[in-house]
């Protein structure tokens, strides 16, 4: 990807978030589609499982997002794809860091008619890291529509107030519940944004930002 530009950096300190195109190429989009196929279905390439499987085939709830986090350790492409140097560079940019360590990837799958995944902030859970703080890049592997649950970001949410870890976002029945709250507790009107984007296109996202996603529903 190129060096990401001052106008863009600004962007993300404002809005919380950054949308870049092409960041995969369509010849490797079609490789990671057909890696996440064997991920889900217990087949790890390495040898080694992720750190977690939160659903494979023919045995988990078919209405939940399919997660597969730390899918690095069983696929060489998704490690080549997280672990990419323009990757890092980016996001300590973005950070304003003097350098990035990849904490966890995660592989979501949102077919039609599955679930939400509730709103929430991803610093939240890393209280254990000094300081508190990671940036999230979301890599779609297929065009996306708010019909059919894509990220959805709140702008600005990054600067409101610190959130506790929340276990019940995996398809709750009201999933912007815990971000309305928090809304209303600053006395904003939520600003959400979904992100419509091209497959091989990325969203940067902070780590204090507000997002999660709706249903799934397309047929």
């Amino acid at each position: 990807m190129r060096l990401l530009s001052p106008h863009q950096i600004d962007q993300f300190r404002n809005d919380g978030f950054l949308v870049v195109e092409n960041l995969l190429d369509f010849e490797t989009v079609e490789i990671l589609r057909q890696r996440f196929e064997h991920l889900f279905r217990g087949e790890f390439e390495t040898g080694i499982s992720p750190d977690e499987v939160n659903w494979q085939v023919g045995e988990s709830d078919p209405s939940l997002t399919r997660q597969i986090c730390n899918g690095w350790k069983a696929d060489f492409m998704i490690a080549r794809t997280v672990f990419r140097t323009d990757l890092g560079r980016a996001i300590a940019r973005l950070g304003n860091w003097p350098g990035t360590r990849l904490f966890q990837d995660n592989l979501l799958w949102k077919p039609p008619g599955a679930r939400p995944i509730g709103l929430h902030q991803d610093n939240a859970y890393v209280g254990w890291l000094t300081p508190q703080e990671i940036v999230s890049c979301w890599m779609a592997l297929d065009d996306t529509q708010a019909q059919g649950g894509t990220l959805e970001l709140v702008r600005g949410s990054h600067r409101w107030a610190h959130s506790q870890p929340d276990s019940t976002f995996h398809g709750p029945q009201r999933y912007r519940e815990a971000m309305e709250q928090a809304a209303t507790i600053e006395g904003i009107a939520p600003d959400i944004v979904s992100i419509e984007i091209p497959c091989g296109s990325a969203s940067f996202h902070h780590g204090w930002v507000w997002h999660g996603s709706g249903n799934n529903c397309t047929t």
